[in-house]
Formats: C-alpha cells, sequence, structure tokens
C-alpha cells in the first residue's frame, strides 16, 4: 500500500515538474471591429424616409435599402444613391404615387410649418374661397378696386398652392416658394400689424429679430409704402420688401441654418455655413444642402 502511493506521489511531482511550452504566434494581432451594426444601418434608412419624404420605409423597402448599403460597406456613393432615389426618382410606387412626389409634399409641408403654422389645404382652399368670393361679389357690384384687391390675395393664397407642384416641375425655386410663404393673408393674419410682421419676417428667415434701424426702415416700407433702404437696397411695398430679404445673403444663409437644425439637430458653425452658402446663392438648390447633410456621417451615425 504504501509503494503504491509513493509511486502516485511521484507521478504527481513529476507532472507538476513538466514546464509547459509557449507556442509565441508573430504578426496575429487582433484585428480592430469596424463593422457598422446592421440596427444602425436600420435606423439610418428609416430617418432618411421620415426626413425626405415623411414616412418609415415599408418592410422590403428597408431590406432592400440596407442590403444595397451594406453590400457597399456604407460607402458615400450608396448612401448619395439612396438620397438620390427619395428626391428624384419618379417611378410609380404600388399603393402610392412617387418618391419626389413624396419629397416635395414634405418640402412643402415644412415650409409651411414654418411660416404658416402649418396651414392644412383645406384652410387655403377656404381663405381662397372667401376673396376669390368676395371678388365676385364685387365685380358685380361694380367695385373694380374691392374686385382687383380681392382676386389679388385669392391669387396670392393660389400661389402658395401651386408652389409645391412648381417646385416639383422646375418652374421656381426654393427661394420664391418662401417668397409666397410670406405674401398672402394666412401669414398676415398670424403676424398682425407692421410691427409684429417685421419682426416675424426676420426671425422666420434670419433667426434674429431686427436692429432698431432695421425696423424703422422695415415698419416705413410695411405701414406706409413709403420707400426705404435695407441691406443696400430700395424697397416701397410689402412684396419688394420680401423680395429684397429673400434676396439678401442672409436669407441663404439661414436656409442653410435650417437645414442643420431639422436635420442634425444643432446650430452650424460659421464655417459649415460657409461651406454649403456658397454653392446654394448661386443656384438656390436647397436639394443639394439636404443631401449633403443626409450622406454625412453625423446624420447616418457611422461615426
Amino acid at each position: 500500500m504504501r509503494a503504491r502511493l509513493l509511486v502516485i506521489s511521484m507521478f504527481i511531482i513529476s507532472l507538476l515538474s513538466c514546464k509547459k511550452e509557449e507556442v509565441v504566434y508573430e504578426n496575429n494581432t487582433i484585428p480592430p471591429y469596424n463593422e457598422i451594426p446592421t440596427v444602425i444601418v436600420q435606423n439610418y434608412v428609416n430617418r432618411a424616409f421620415i426626413d425626405l419624404i415623411g414616412r418609415e420605409p415599408l418592410d422590403t423597402e428597408m431590406s432592400a435599402e440596407v442590403a444595397a448599403l451594406e453590400l457597399a460597406d456604407l460607402s458615400v456613393e450608396a448612401r448619395t444613391a439612396l438620397v438620390n432615389k427619395l428626391i428624384f426618382n419618379s417611378d410609380p410606387l404600388p399603393g402610392d404615387s412617387s418618391y419626389t412626389f413624396a419629397y416635395h409634399i414634405k418640402l412643402y409641408d415644412d415650409l409651411k410649418a414654418r411660416f404658416l403654422e402649418g396651414a392644412s389645404e383645406d384652410v387655403l382652399s377656404f381663405q381662397y374661397g372667401i376673396f376669390r368670393g368676395q371678388a365676385i361679389a364685387d365685380s358685380i357690384n361694380g367695385n373694380l378696386s374691392g374686385y382687383e384687391l380681392n382676386m389679388a390675395e385669392a391669387n396670392r393664397i393660389e400661389a402658395v398652392q401651386n408652389a409645391r407642384s412648381e417646385l416639383m416641375n422646375g418652374e421656381i425655386l426654393i427661394d420664391e416658394m418662401v417668397k409666397r410663404m410670406l405674401v398672402n393673408a394666412i401669414y398676415d393674419e398670424i403676424n398682425m400689424n407692421s410691427f409684429n410682421f417685421v419682426n416675424a419676417t426676420f426671425n422666420d428667415l434670419f433667426f434674429r429679430f431686427p436692429t432698431s434701424a432695421e425696423l424703422d426702415a422695415a415698419y416705413q416700407i410695411i405701414e406706409f409704402n413709403q420707400p426705404a433702404s435695407l441691406f443696400g437696397s430700395l424697397a416701397q411695398t410689402k412684396p419688394e420688401y420680401v423680395d429684397l430679404l429673400v434676396g439678401s445673403a442672409e436669407f441663404d444663409e439661414g436656409m442653410i441654418i435650417w437645414a442643420y437644425e431639422s436635420l442634425l439637430a444643432r446650430t452650424p458653425t460659421s464655417n459649415e455655413v460657409f461651406d454649403l452658402v456658397v454653392p446654394f446663392s448661386n443656384n438656390y438648390n436647397f436639394k443639394e444642402v439636404q443631401r449633403t447633410l443626409l450622406i454625412s456621417d453625423e446624420y447616418a451615425g457611422f461615426d
């Protein structure tokens, strides 16, 4: 028995004394994990659909777009293809019109929310009917001046409603659409009296209120139809005043700021404004501004 225990003890000691040889593999550094999880890609596609066409993607759309992005390693080119599809593609969709049709409705509604407190088409049509009906009554009663004034108001509201299709068809640019949002009876009603109108136009367009000198000049134009100078140019009527504001460099900057706040939920830096405002000032291509932000790593969450 003692002999057996001695053998076992010697065997255990021999096992413990054996030093295991270490194996070293050279050039075998563990690679970093750079792959973006699919859930983040899905979130990007979902946000792009909502921000550009106002709805979430269908399951089939989500699967197709995520697959296309991942197959292309989430490249800028693949993101651009997705954004371009949502903005420009006019192919009919089952149960819908087209991506570009939905995009222009969304942009039109966003601008109405910005300037007209989101006035519905029913409200616009109702106001148009009131002014047109009054114009017809004035015509019947021989009130030519009343007819002209009321028809002018009716036409301004109709111009707001026509802006969406005209922008989609390339007949107007974004600056003209904005002008129409400011020169109509609904905007006047929201911002009653000349003082409020001036403050509202500056704040809505430039994200700031006018200086005392700017307020004095603008008030003379709006309240009394007196010529006054703003931004180095003269205006005498409300439409001329709006043309002057929308034609200013500050309007261009305001559109860039609005894009950043709408899509990235933050105010851009001066350098970021400058990078986008220069090309925008040349062609008023707001779609390019949106595309630049939507394909960025910041928006996509790929950074």
